[in-house]
Formats: C-alpha cells, structure tokens, sequence
C-alpha cells in the first residue's frame, strides 16, 4: 500500500471538516519517538506521556500552541495501540495526529471507525528515535 498517497488524499479530503471542530474538542496526538530521550522530562501516565514543557524538543512548542488555542489536550503516546483507550476516555471530536506513514495510516482507519474527523501529520523523518516534523506547517494547523 502506498501510504504516502492514501494519507495525502485523505488528509485532502477531511481537513475542512477538521478545522471546523472548535479547537477546544480538538486532541493533538504525538508519537514518543519525538521526545529527546535522555532530556525530556514528560509525565507518565499509563500508555501516554504528557508535555513538561522543558524545551528540550519541539513537542515543547506544540504543546505552547495548543494550550494557546484551547486544545482539549495533547498527548504524546507510548504506542499506536493508545488511541482507541485514548478516544473511548477523552471523547474527542477531532483528532490531529503526528506520525509516521504507517502509524498514521492505521490511526485514520481507527478514528474513521469512531467517526472522528482526523487530520494526519507526517513526520519529516521518521524511525523509532530522534525523529522530526516540519514545525511551522504544524503550527499553521494547530492555530487555524
């Protein structure tokens, strides 16, 4: 399966209906593979993280962003299989979700299930450490 191509179309497809979610029923989803490992001072919580804001990677900025616009909550996730715990206890009624191709694609099958609207954000590189996005776009998405 080419996930880049079923992500975009997708993405194409649904970002209308995304944005026009208040903000505050919003929830931003990131992958651990994002926190510097070894700087980061993120809370445990189960089978996520939450953002201690130490700047020691750009999750620091997202969650800046996030809390400005009223974001229900921002949730950095130990894995992919997270989500479905994750929607059935916050009820979200969007979803913006950061990741890899693979882990992306799998969570648009899942919100697509629960009939959440989802915009997927790729990483720029990905892998299972140290791996990074494109910051300025993301930001352009969290404050629409």
């Amino acid at each position: 399966m080419n996930y880049k191509k079923y992500t975009t179309d997708w993405n194409k497809k649904h970002l209308e209906e995304f944005l026009k979610i208040p903000a505050t029923k919003r929830l931003i989803l990131l992958p651990q593979c994002m926190r510097k490992i070894g700087k980061c001072r993120a809370k445990e919580f189960g089978s996520y993280y939450v953002c201690a804001e130490c700047a020691s990677c750009k999750i620091s900025d997202i969650m800046k962003s996030a809390k400005k616009k009223g974001y229900l909550g921002i949730l950095i996730l130990k894995g992919g299989s997270a989500v479905k715990k994750i929607i059935s206890e916050l009820n979200p009624a969007g979803i913006l979700g950061i990741a890899c191709c693979f882990e992306g694609t799998q969570g648009i099958k899942l919100c697509r299930k629960h009939g959440i609207p989802v915009y997927f954000y790729p990483l720029s590189k990905d892998g299972c450490e140290d791996t990074d996005l494109e910051l300025e776009g993301l930001l352009k998405i969290i404050e629409a």
